[in-house]
């Protein structure tokens, strides 16, 4: 694994280059982002290119022996661009355009900025692609932040409109599709549909999954024009992305089959802060960050760099090395947090872990925003840490990530589906799938986080929180994978269409486990319908289930929670923390699996023959229960304190 940092040198003097390069150097850095939003310095003005600067700093930062990894500066049109062409500007929901004066003011859509981007990316590309010292490319920077990937302008109408008559061919076809009778929706022609905002009330949800269908899909174009650039003009490069922690507004797993890598920005403390966690698991992890926020990222994203639907390969472009400036509370790191994350990373496969970033801005909006160096160039508390961690890698030579022996199906189409209608203001399908994914990992388990269609072959438990569209294709090939299956609540609810099955949910899974799922009720915080034969109880979501198969787990009134035929599974609920624990050990253990029960804030995870700890409580923890009688620790020891990490190999 390689150590890096995001650097900006158009935001420093030009004599500070080479010492901040040496330094970089010093720390144990050797790869350095830059450029991502550099093009108001690249062209000052249409058609003007001031290539001095650029063409310097990255000779002095090449010099230092530091690889570079560049940007595409495409996240931030300049002023005159958005003053000439403000036909590039997305529209917000209300119907008004964005304006100049942050980031990611452009319309995806827009074909006078897919034109502008790819001329710029063309000019960069052109000018560095076959710089020795350039390893990677970034395209463009963080899609879809701050709500943007839905634009409702002109041109977003027009190309919806366009997208629609693709898919369905005739008008007939369409209507029936959104069922467009109800309320009278019936259209003549496409181009009489306009994007589903500044409806009444809420609009068609079929119109509004297209809609989230049809938004994804240009994002993938605009990245999709990016990657083609630079592969012809940069061979042999790496072309990443820097995806976003809990954030699924257009189809990842689409996006990455165009990138070589999957790159993610890790800032654990900030989601913490402005998460749905409790108050009291706040202030656990306060310094920390929750226990499985990192790694459900890192193996997510690891599926999302999947050219052959088996986990790819994953960099975090940005790790976050102090306070942030943009939650609602901006805690510093516990000490040794920033080495946990970065060796935690590389134990879920990482191949480069870049600080974000290196000197803390003075000025602008992330002024409040820490980096390794202070905004008076003086090390922070990060830099130490990474300067100690860059002389532990050695002990991870040879160390391979491999397959888990447990999968979770991650599907982004089913957050939008189950998001634009939740039937309950409690249901949140991205909390369920990490809640999912929590539970195995508090079992000490390893974790493939993989899209529906990826193959299953050799995985010894399958665990598909919340599918709502599924298929008998889908069932076919669970079937066939081996593994034991557990199947979550509103499992093959709807079609593809976003109406429910003619047979009923679970649909297509129905071969699997034989039930039907007669009618759902949505409960409010606070509620529980308590398990008579098991720990725990059903909270927000409760399903009424027809079927001849004993229940394995029921409520004190007798209606049914856990239903299974041989090795597949159903849940008609969504399971509190002590039942989703039982459900999960059971079925690991009936897998062939070996659970372990670890104290709250302990992770292990595996990388090829090494074996990690990692210690997320605020307390120390008694690692000798967790190691082989003949372990020989490489890093840590057994009394691993808060915001340690211990590693040792296994035979």
């Amino acid at each position: 694994m390689k150590l890096g940092v995001c650097y900006y040198p158009e935001q420093w003097p030009e004599a500070w280059w080479a010492d901040d390069a040496r330094r970089m150097r010093e720390i144990g850095l050797s790869v350095v982002r830059i450029g991502e939003f550099a093009w108001s310095r690249i062209e000052p003005e249409p058609g003007r290119f001031v290539w001095g600067w650029y063409d310097r700093a990255l000779a002095t930062l090449a010099d230092a022996g530091l690889k570079l990894v560049l940007g595409t500066p495409t996240a931030t049109p300049p002023k005159w661009l958005v003053d000439a062409r403000p036909d590039i500007l997305a529209w917000d929901a209300s119907g008004t355009p964005r304006r100049f004066g942050s980031r990611r003011h452009y319309d995806f859509s827009s074909a006078t900025y897919k034109r502008e981007a790819a001329r710029i990316a063309e000019a960069v590309v052109a000018r560095y692609g076959r710089h020795p010292a350039v390893i990677g490319w970034q395209t463009d920077n963080e899609y879809g932040c701050h709500d943007t990937v839905e634009s409702y302008s002109p041109a977003a109408a027009a190309a919806f409109r366009r997208w629609l008559a693709e898919r369905y061919g005739s008008v007939g076809e369409f209507n029936r599709a959104w069922g467009a009778v109800f309320w009278s929706q019936e259209y003549r022609s496409f181009d009489e549909v306009d994007p589903p905002n500044l409806t009444v009330t809420e609009a068609n949800p079929a119109h509004r999954l297209d809609y989230r269908r049809f938004a994804s899909d240009e994002v993938v174009a605009f990245n999709r024009l990016q990657a083609e650039i630079i592969r012809a003009g940069s061979p042999g490069r790496d072309v990443v992305h820097n995806f976003m922690g809990f954030f699924t507004a257009f189809d990842h797993h689409a996006v990455g089959r165009d990138l070589d890598v999957a790159g993610w920005d890790s800032y654990p403390l900030g989601f913490l802060d402005q998460g749905w966690d409790a108050p009291d698991v706040k202030l656990r992890y306060l310094r920390q960050g929750h226990p499985d926020f990192a790694g459900f990222h890192h193996d997510l994203y690891r599926g999302c760099a999947a050219p052959d639907g088996t986990p790819g390969r994953m960099w975090v472009m940005e790790q976050q090395p102090g306070p942030v400036n943009w939650a609602p509370h901006n805690p510093a790191p516990l000490p040794g947090m920033v080495r946990l994350w970065t060796w935690e990373a590389f134990a879920h496969g990482a191949e480069l872990v870049s600080y974000f970033r290196w000197r803390q801005a003075p000025f602008a909006q992330e002024q409040m925003h820490a980096g390794l160096l202070r905004p008076d160039s003086v090390d922070d508390a990060a830099a130490d840490e990474v300067r100690a961690l860059a002389g532990e890698l050695a002990v991870a030579e040879g160390a391979t990530p491999e397959r888990a022996k447990v999968a979770l199906l991650f599907s982004y189409q089913a957050q939008w589906l189950l998001g634009i209608q939740p039937q309950g203001s409690g249901f949140d399908p991205l909390r369920l799938h990490f809640e999912c994914y929590s539970a195995l990992r508090a079992l000490g388990l390893d974790v493939d986080v993989l899209p529906p269609d990826a193959p299953l072959d050799g995985y010894r438990l399958v665990v598909a929180p919340s599918l709502p569209i599924a298929d008998n294709a889908l069932a076919t090939r669970l079937a066939a994978s081996g593994a034991t299956v557990l199947l979550g609540p509103r499992s093959g609810s709807k079609t593809i269409d976003f109406q429910i099955p003619p047979t009923l949910p679970p649909d297509g899974l129905r071969a699997l486990v034989p039930l039907t799922v007669a009618r759902v009720e949505s409960l409010p915080s606070g509620f529980a319908e308590r398990c008579a034969d098991a720990p725990g109880a059903a909270v927000a979501w409760l399903e009424h289930v027809e079927t001849d198969l004993p229940a394995r787990a029921s409520t004190a009134h007798g209606r049914g929670l856990w239903f299974a035929r041989e090795r597949f599974h159903y849940l008609a609920c969504w399971p509190d923390e002590a039942f989703l624990g039982h459900v999960v050990r059971t079925l690991a253990v009936e897998a062939g699996l070996d659970p372990r029960g670890l104290p709250p804030g302990l992770r292990l995870r595996a990388r090829g023959p090494l074996r990690f700890a990692f210690n997320y409580a605020p307390e120390p923890v008694d690692l000798a229960l967790y190691l082989p009688p003949d372990a020989k620790l490489l890093i840590g020891g057994p009394d691993l304190p808060p915001g340690g990490v211990a590693a040792w190999r296994e035979a």
